[in-house]
Order: C-alpha cells, then structure tokens, then sequence
C-alpha cells in the first residue's frame, strides 16, 4: 500500500512538470509570435517608406495617354503609330486618342488627364505665355518633347465654287475647325491679315471629315484645314471634286509672319490633291508636348522612342520625323528628359 501511494505520488510529480514545461513552451511560442509580427510591422512600414519617397521623385507610369486630334486628320493616324513604338521600346502601354487637338489638348496636359499630346507649336507657345486663347491664363506646368512636321493651313474649295482668293471668302460659308484646335487660331490670323473676322463669314466649327463632307455636300463653300500634307480627309474629297486651294500672296506671307513669327513659308506641290499647280501658303510646326509630371527618364526613353523607329511608320510625314529637325520651332523649355536626349545627340536648342 505505502508502494502503491509512492508511485501514484511519483506520477503525480512528473505530471506537474510536463505541464509546467508545456506552458512555458507555449509563453515562449506567443512571444516569438509578437516579436515576429512587430518586426514585420517595422520592416513593412520601412519599406513603405522607401517605395513611396522612391515612387515621388521618379515613378515608371503603368499606361500613358497620347492625344492627337480628328479621325480624319493627320494627328490621329500618326499619332497612332507613334503610341505604337513608345509601347513597344519602352514596355508602357500607349493609347493614343481623338481629340479636338492643340488647344484643348494642352488644356488636358494641364489638368492632368493625359501625359502627351500632339499640338500646333504656336498654340502651345500661346499658352504658355498666357496669350490667345490663354489670354491671362498661363500654363505653367507642359514642356515641350520635340517637334514632328510642318502643318500646312491649306484652304480648300472646289474649282467650280468660285471662289479664287481668300478676300472672296466674304459672306459664304466656312469651316474654320473644330473649337479649341489650332486650326482655328490660324483661321483667325490668316483672316486678320486679310482685313477679314469671323463676322464677316459664317463660320462653321467643323472637324477635318466634316468639313470636306460639307464641301462636297455643298454644305459648306471652302474650309481652312491645318494639317500634314497630304490631309486624308482632303484627299478622300479629291477623289469625288476638283479642289482648288487658295494661295497666300507672298505679301500677306510677309506680313503674317512679322506679326507671328511661328509661321513659316509653305508651298503645297502641283499633284497633291489633283491639283496642276504649286499653291504657295504658309505653316505652323506639329510637336509633342508633355506634362511635367513625367521623370526624366520616362521622358528620355519615349522621346528615343520616337525619333528612332519613325523609319517604322507608314504615314507619309513620318519622313520628317528626324532628330536633326527636333528642334525646330519648339518655342517653350523643353522637358529634362528630352533636352537630355537630344543633348546626347548633338542637337542643339534653337
């Protein structure tokens, strides 16, 4: 009996310490446990810091946008293979987007709602002085990429409708552009130098497609189209009319250009658009702009992007699309990561 209540006390014994050892294992386990998750805590929040002060000075976008203008113009098909390349060489999807060009672009730039833009050099020039239609409006926050192509204001009529000069333009029906593109400004100047407004028309706020529609429609007289040549949607009405396109008389070119310095001399060559002879006008240069917003290398890698595959696009005015010419016209500062770029080419700033 004493045996019997010896190991039964024994047992006892060796219970008590198993159970003591268990709970001290567990303590040990929850404490470990915490450690582990403060630590983890500390290291979470240490790289969260690193990420978001990294992500700051120089952030890799996942998509950008490129806006271009009307479908029917020379923006929207160039622009198209333009976001193409910069998808391709530099891994950031690209969509490139219609729109109703320069003005309400940079409008967008401005607000943030896309990244690049095609725009007319002198409309972008306009705003970031706070001039035109950015009369005291300053933009002070979109650069300049490069510049792409001249933009020939070609006005454009039937060789039945008429009309012979820009004088005679009085009292019919014109398209001037959609509001807000540069097209419109150029309406403006080119109807100024002439002794001519807005009023004296009846203006007619048409994107390119509509307004060659409405030519042939006989809705319209004549349009002012500011664009690459060849324009499809002029070519497109060159295939159902004969096209006459008004000159700009070398005066008026001379007296235009001393008042805007962005334009340049032009001359549309006999056969485009049917026509039999040179038509002599004048220019603007097409460009990219860009928000500030984008890092310098972002910028850098998209610009290479361009001037070097523009060998790769199949619109006609990709042959003018060169590094040499990059700068010409560009009448705002230019992006870091462009200037960086092109300073690496030898090209310098006009």
């Amino acid at each position: 009996m004493k045996m019997n209540k010896f190991w039964l006390l024994s047992a006892f014994l060796v219970f008590v310490l198993v159970l003591a050892g268990c709970g001290n294992g567990e303590d040990d386990t929850a404490d470990d446990g915490a450690e582990e998750d403060a630590t983890e805590t500390e290291e979470d929040g240490a790289e969260e810091t690193t990420d978001d002060g990294g992500e700051a000075e120089g952030e890799t976008p996942d998509f950008l946008t490129l806006l271009t203008g009307g479908t029917s113009g020379t923006y929207y098909p160039l622009g198209g293979e333009m976001a193409s390349n910069i998808s391709n060489e530099t891994g950031i999807q690209t969509d490139a987007l219609s729109s109703n060009a320069s003005a309400d672009n940079i409008v967008d730039l401005q607000n943030g709602e896309a990244e690049l833009a095609m725009v007319q050099t002198d409309t972008v020039a306009q705003a970031v002085d706070g001039e035109g239609a950015f009369e005291g409006e300053e933009v002070d926050n979109v650069l300049g990429l490069g510049s792409l192509y001249p933009e020939t204001v070609q006005i454009v009529t039937t060789a039945d409708s008429g009309i012979e000069s820009i004088e005679d333009l009085e009292g019919m029906t014109v398209s001037v552009g959609a509001p807000g593109s540069g097209t419109f400004y150029n309406a403006e100047q080119i109807l100024e130098i002439h002794d001519l407004s807005m009023d004296d028309i009846d203006a007619q706020n048409l994107d390119f497609g509509e307004s060659t529609g409405g030519i042939q429609d006989g809705n319209i007289d004549a349009a002012i189209i500011t664009g690459g040549t060849p324009t499809g949607a002029v070519e497109e009405l060159s295939a159902t009319a004969d096209l006459r396109i008004l000159p700009v008389e070398q005066d008026k070119i001379d007296e235009l250009i001393d008042q805007y310095p962005f334009y340049a001399e032009d001359t549309i060559e006999a056969g485009t658009y049917g026509i039999e002879e040179d038509v002599t006008t004048v220019a603007v240069m097409a460009m990219i702009a860009v928000s500030d917003s984008l890092s310098d290398d972002v910028v850098y890698d998209i610009t290479a992007a361009i001037y070097e595959n523009a060998d790769s696009m199949a619109h006609a005015r990709a042959e003018d699309i060169t590094v040499e010419t990059a700068l010409d016209g560009v009448g705002i500062d230019l992006h870091p990561g462009a200037q960086n770029y092109f300073d690496e080419q030898g090209v310098e700033t006009d």
